[in-house]
């Protein structure tokens, strides 16, 4: 019969306990604390930002008698007390005394779906016409179309919070800019482009159905001899197999040189995601020689129905480092934000099942399908209030919630008017698309790396921030632009600046909307077809008395909060903690439709355990499950007995020695 020698049972025990050590361990570290991964590590307590990028409006086109709302129609609105003041139309006196050729009327929400305004490049810079602001009707007013509301000098023309009444109450309860531009001017690939770049310049034009590279193609400007230059307007990107209609059209498509904050975010090792409305291909990419298609569809408030997906509304896909160009999905639901085959870009679907899950990237890029994204012609302030609405109340009844930050920000102002003249910080001297506003400015402060056609900034567009961390009914007057989002996400996750002449080196801080020092702990939840407040939900956490060793279910009463809308009394019931409920009685400054926030009480119940996680959500993310300890547990046990077993069998040797 076959005995093991004391030595090779010697050997197999360290071997046990070796093996012990590296399984406990590895099962015991959470997976939050994985060296890989950055997420976590940031300059600030904002651990997940969001970025709502819409489509197509000025400031004074959404905000321009902003706070004060007709109440004549729509969702009936009124602003709290305190609230500061705004550069607007109606603080600046244009709204009656206009330089221009008309004055600003009221749109009704009845006028929601209106003509799109001319806004390319040119055009642009005609309205502000060297800085007096008085040729919008002339250079970018577009005053009749098919089907949708226009009128003499549309262009002039704004909305007040009974339409927009969303993003009011935002504004109300968390922070907005009235100092916000368009980083150059021009449509929305610029503006998206700007977004995660900082720079337009460096596309190349090719060829939709061979690839091939077309030096004169006229989709981009001011080119090298190689056919490198400036992207100015709406070309489709070059990986992507939905753009050009599916490859149906044969314009020249546009590809992009250098680097983009999916690639710092990449190097850094910190999780993101381009999540769009419609990227789903709606016929899926089957291997060589076939393309995907994206013919997904959504109707708006008016019936017209759009395509859900617009391939130059993905600045990632103009790169091939951050394109997926067959639309494919992620390997599965976990890699979601992480470097696989869909290569950081999905549906916008993902990012719900993100959220779900509670995997929510430390970065995500949200883009509405075209019928919710605010772009005159095919969208509106209402279906756009929809979205935003509808995305923000899952956000915040999230468990990311206290730690995330949601921006609003815009591609361009889609020539939409706004009273406040540019101060241009990057001049240009292309004699055919460049005036005199570009031109001047190219002597005082010059052309950042020689790139023509960036000139800018162009027109101020709203910018809100929403999180716990941002200041209650605050407008920051800090001058910032679409570049200042991507240097607040470069800062908080230590990435370094993309480099090349872009313009997040230059751009302003949004530290003014934030206060890190005391959060609102809070969720304002908004009514996602009227945009009217809902309900306030306070989320701070109320110390727990130390539990008493016995005590019967019975009922018990207890005092709450309303945050931000009065007090309440609840009364609470039930074995366990007992819980409680309350309505407050007061009024919140935001729309008259707002209900008063519940207050909580708590009634006494049988002793339980403190959960550590629910006074400290973080520790939720360092927290060890079951698994872990049990992992930990077996692997102790294990290592033990293999301790004795070597205690016996020295134990045994040295007698040994001893006879």
């Amino acid at each position: 019969m076959f005995r093991p020698s004391e030595r090779r049972i010697q050997q197999g025990a360290l071997a046990i306990m070796a093996l012990a050590a590296v399984a406990g361990t590895a099962i015991a570290i959470p997976q939050s604390a994985s060296a890989a991964d950055n997420s976590l590590r940031t300059t600030t307590p904002v651990k997940h930002v969001v970025v709502m990028y819409d489509e197509n409006v000025s400031f004074d086109h959404y905000f321009g008698t902003y706070p004060k709302a007709a109440n004549t129609d729509g969702t009936r609105f009124t602003a709290g007390r305190g609230t500061p003041t705004v550069n607007t139309l109606a603080s600046s006196g244009t709204l009656t005394k206009n330089p221009n050729a008309y004055a600003p009327s009221r749109l009704t929400p009845a006028q929601a779906l209106t003509c799109d305004q001319n806004h390319n490049y040119l055009p642009e810079q005609k309205a502000v016409a060297g800085g007096a602001m008085d040729k919008f009707v002339e250079s970018t007013s577009v005053d009749t179309c098919t089907g949708l509301y226009g009128s003499p000098g549309l262009t002039m023309d704004y909305y007040d919070g009974n339409t927009t009444t969303g993003l009011w109450n935002y504004a109300q309860n968390y922070a907005m800019s009235d100092d916000a531009w368009d980083t150059g001017f021009g449509p929305s690939t610029p503006g998206a482009l700007n977004l995660i770049s900082g720079n337009t310049h460096g596309g190349t034009g090719v060829d939709s159905v061979t690839g091939a590279t077309v030096p004169t193609s006229t989709s981009v400007v001011a080119k090298d001899a190689a056919g490198q230059g400036t992207v100015t307007a709406d070309p489709d990107p070059a990986y992507d197999d939905c753009s050009d209609k599916d490859r149906t059209s044969t314009s020249n498509l546009v590809k992009m040189s250098g680097k983009n904050i999916g690639d710092l975010l990449n190097a850094k090792g910190v999780t993101w995601g381009w999540f769009q409305g419609g990227f789903a291909p709606t016929t899926a990419y089957a291997g060589t020689g076939t393309l995907a298609k994206c013919d997904a569809t959504t109707t708006n408030v008016g019936g017209s129905v759009s395509n859900d997906y617009s391939p130059h509304h993905n600045p990632f896909a103009y790169y091939a480092s951050t394109s997926n160009p067959h639309h494919l999905a992620p390997t599965s639901d976990r890699m979601i934000g992480s470097t696989d085959r869909a290569n950081h870009q999905y549906d916008l679907s993902s990012f719900d099942t993100a959220l779900a899950e509670h995997r929510m990237p430390a970065v995500s890029f949200l883009k509405a399908p075209e019928a919710q994204d605010g772009h005159a012609a095919y969208s509106d302030p209402l279906d756009e209030q929809k979205f935003l609405t509808s995305k923000i109340n899952e956000i915040e009844q999230s468990p990311e919630w206290w730690n995330t930050a949601i921006i609003i920000n815009y591609d361009d102002s889609d020539g939409w008017y706004d009273h406040v003249a540019p101060t241009i910080l990057n001049g240009s001297t292309d004699s055919s698309n460049d005036t005199t506003v570009c031109t001047s400015a190219a002597t005082k402060v010059g052309v950042a790396g020689g790139y023509l056609d960036r000139c800018g900034p162009s027109q101020r567009l709203p910018y809100l921030v929403i999180s716990p961390f941002a200041k209650q009914n605050h407008v920051d007057h800090t001058a910032i632009e679409q570049t200042s989002t991507t240097k607040f996400i470069e800062d908080n996750w230590s990435t370094g600046r993309i480099g090349d002449q872009s313009f997040d080196a230059r751009a302003g801080s949004l530290r003014g909307m934030f206060d890190f020092t005391h959060p609102q702990h809070r969720e304002v939840l908004l009514n996602t077809t009227t945009g009217a407040v809902s309900r306030i939900v306070s989320t701070a956490v109320t110390p727990k008395p130390t539990p008493k060793p016995t005590a019967k279910p019975h009922a018990g009463t207890g005092d709450g909060t309303g945050s931000s809308a009065g007090s309440g009394r609840g009364a609470g019931t039930g074995s366990g903690a007992g819980t409680g409920s309350g309505t407050g009685g007061g009024a919140a400054p935001v729309s008259s439709a707002s209900a008063g926030a519940a207050g909580a009480g708590a009634g006494a119940g049988q002793t339980v355990a403190a959960d550590p996680s629910a006074a400290d959500p973080s520790a939720k993310r360092l927290a060890f499950t079951g698994v872990q300890l049990t992992g930990v547990t077996i692997a102790a046990i294990v290592f033990l007995m293999a301790g004795v077993a070597l205690v016996v069998i020295r134990r045994r040797q040295l007698r040994r020695r001893a006879d």
